[in-house]
């Protein structure tokens, strides 16, 4: 038997104190959830935008890569695409909600200075090329808002979970100790004050 059970009045107010700690764990947990629920879903309307605008912009930036390849040739673009540097600048910091780690992408926007020359080239190169850059920041800030969902969504689930496990088993469990020890003690009040009445009869004899 659990000596936590035992039915003395320090037990009763141990598990009076556990019983309100862990209704203020639930509601902890509960306004956690709801926190995380709200911020998840306003990086999916955010997700959802920048899709769409990825969407749009890609179709645009192979528009302007196909001019650019019937004006130059594909073998042309194709050495112009190699004098692009490659992206080196990303770092990937974080910050917290309700700690839960977020990532925050950080990285140097590129020169807008070509790496090629005018002379050698058209304007359609100019428009596919700020069209790809584009695509890139858009790619960048996506896999960051995904990858903050993808956390509070996982965080959502074990929070779910914490907070399941109080109101379903701890409260219920420490409620029916209080009620148990309470109907004890009560009970042992009641023969305690039986048998001193009886004792009292007894002497008054």
């Amino acid at each position: 038997m659990d000596p936590r059970s035992f039915p003395t009045k320090g037990n009763l107010i141990l598990a009076k104190n556990s019983l309100i700690l862990a209704r203020q764990g639930y509601e902890l947990m509960d306004k956690k959830r709801n926190i995380l629920i709200r911020e998840l879903m306003g990086l999916i309307d955010e997700a959802k935008d920048i899709q769409e605008e990825i969407d749009k912009t890609f179709t645009y930036a192979y528009q302007c890569l196909q001019r650019a390849n019937i004006e130059h040739g594909i073998s042309t673009v194709e050495e112009l695409a190699y004098t692009v540097p490659i992206e080196d600048s990303i770092r990937i910091q974080t910050r917290s909600i309700m700690g839960t780690e977020i990532p925050k992408v950080k990285y140097e926007k590129e020169n807008t200075r070509p790496t090629y020359a005018f002379s050698t080239s058209r304007e359609s190169i100019d428009i596919a090329r700020d069209a790809f850059c584009r695509v890139k920041e858009l790619t960048l800030k996506l896999s960051e808002v995904e990858n903050a969902a993808y956390r509070l969504a996982s965080s959502i689930k074990k929070t779910q979970k914490r907070a399941n496990a109080l109101k379903n088993i701890t409260i219920p469990m420490y409620d029916n100790l209080v009620y148990t020890i309470t109907n004890a003690l009560e009970e042992k009040e009641r023969e305690e004050f039986t048998r001193l009445k009886v004792i009292k009869r007894m002497k008054n004899k």
